[in-house]
């Protein structure tokens, strides 16, 4: 299994800490964000290709200093165009069967992470109870996807999606459309897939976005390596 994350956003509502740093290397209980996604990988990860764009050069600074995973590769999105894009981007590094896709500026457990590897595709979701801002999965009694809607008109407790997929190594080769927005997104591919084949839904124990200062705050209050690493 490959793994890609997708490390190439500005980080807007957490400025001004990333007009200089790039959010992925935000510290949290003193190790960057994407240290600690690095240290959250399924055994069975052998590659990591970590997508960048703005100060790529400290992301790859980081990368040659960290321990935790000596095979890995930058790919760099000149103009980046959504997660879709990001995604295809990395076509002619993925040589795995099968590849995990992250959000890279979103904290997950380990063992959330190897459930989701288990199965042949799939996604994590985590209930939320504000669905109108979050693409909500609605699954089949077996516990696969049957759609993924963005930001539906509903109230009332729903599974998210949480940004953290499993794909078959074909689905790189998936055409994806323009979005209203005017980026390709990874949620097209994901329901690509899954027209061919079950796409699970794990339920995740645990999901940090870490999406303003607020949430950056908060989750550098707890004990992060019991919680996301189990230790």
């Amino acid at each position: 299994m490959d793994a890609i994350i997708l490390a190439a956003g500005l980080g807007t509502r957490l400025r001004p800490h990333t007009l200089t740093t790039p959010k992925p290397l935000l510290p949290v209980r003193g190790r960057p964000i994407l240290d600690w996604t690095l240290a959250a990988l399924p055994p069975a990860v052998e590659r990591v290709i970590v997508v960048t764009h703005f100060l790529a050069d400290q992301v790859q600074s980081y990368l040659r200093s960290q321990r935790h995973r000596p095979n890995w590769v930058t790919v760099h999105q000149t103009t980046p165009r959504g997660t879709g894009d990001a995604f295809r981007a990395c076509r002619g590094q993925v040589t795995a069967d099968r590849v995990l896709v992250l959000n890279g500026d979103d904290l997950y457990a380990a063992a959330d992470l190897a459930a989701l590897a288990e199965k042949p595709a799939g996604l994590l979701v985590h209930e939320v109870d504000e669905p109108r801002r979050f693409g909500i999965v609605f699954v089949r009694p077996d516990g696969t996807l049957e759609r993924l809607v963005e930001k539906p008109p509903l109230d009332g407790r729903q599974l998210a999606n949480i940004g953290a997929y499993l794909f078959p190594r074909s689905a790189l080769g998936i055409e994806l459309p323009l979005s209203p927005r005017g980026e390709y997104e990874i949620t097209d591919a994901v329901t690509a897939v899954a027209v061919g084949q079950p796409f699970y839904a794990v339920p995740a124990r645990v999901w940090l976005p870490i999406g303003d200062e607020a949430a950056w705050r908060a989750a550098d209050r707890l004990d992060l390596e019991g919680l996301l690493l189990g230790t």
